[in-house]
């Protein structure tokens, strides 16, 4: 499609991807935009090149749009304030992942119709889940009722600042329409975040026993 023919989008990742990035890049290549791809890996960045020198390098070919992926929380703020391009946050460190939010937010609107009323649950690993916090502000944002549920170190109580119920067992699991289920991110946690793997998912691994418990 032409949509974007003549345009130019760079994706600047800085984090290893899979999903995301060939997202961008064929959604980026069907609407006909000329596409760079940047990674760390074998950029000036392995010679100690800053990010906003980064960005002032790829603003020199005159980018309609920046899609950046980073390890540190903010960098698609502060890339913001460097370039007139557009910029689109691919996941910022523990912050935040808005792309992923949308397309779950329509996942669930095809499968349940609509989000307004439905209780929605996230279970696992939420204190280093980026997407986490996008779709708990996104899916109160359309009515939805948010639980985030998992032990205290990986599901602190300052999620319920924004709008979510925290819970700490899967007691009430079974009357949600939908259920996250988080892999521990071990690649963000400096100290072991539950006594051991066999604790954690005896409480809280998604399976047959986790609907019984989940009915009282």
């Amino acid at each position: 499609m032409p949509s974007l023919r003549g345009r130019l989008v760079i994706n600047l990742f800085y984090e290893a991807s899979t999903r995301t990035r060939s997202s961008f890049e064929l959604a980026a290549k069907r609407l006909s935009a000329d596409v760079l791809n940047l990674v760390s890996s074998g950029s000036s960045v392995e010679k100690g090149e800053s990010l906003r020198d980064t960005v002032a390098t790829l603003s020199a070919y005159g980018p309609d749009a920046i899609v950046i992926r980073s390890p540190n929380a903010g960098a698609p703020a502060m890339v913001a304030g460097w370039t007139s391009a557009a910029v689109v946050n691919a996941g910022d460190g523990k912050h935040q992942h808005p792309t992923q939010a949308l397309l779950d937010c329509y996942t669930l609107r095809r499968r349940l119709g609509t989000l307004d009323g439905a209780k929605i649950w996230i279970v696992g690993d939420v204190a280093h889940s980026r997407v986490a916090r996008s779709c708990i502000q996104a899916f109160t944002k359309l009515g939805a009722h948010v639980t985030v549920a998992g032990p205290p170190t990986l599901v602190p109580d300052e999620f319920a600042s924004l709008g979510a119920s925290v819970r700490h067992s899967l007691d009430g699991m079974r009357e949600a329409d939908a259920v996250y289920a988080l892999r521990m991110q071990l690649e963000r946690m400096s100290d072991a975040a539950v006594p051991s793997l066999r604790e954690y998912t005896s409480n809280f691994r998604i399976d047959r026993g986790a609907w019984a418990r989940g009915s009282s």
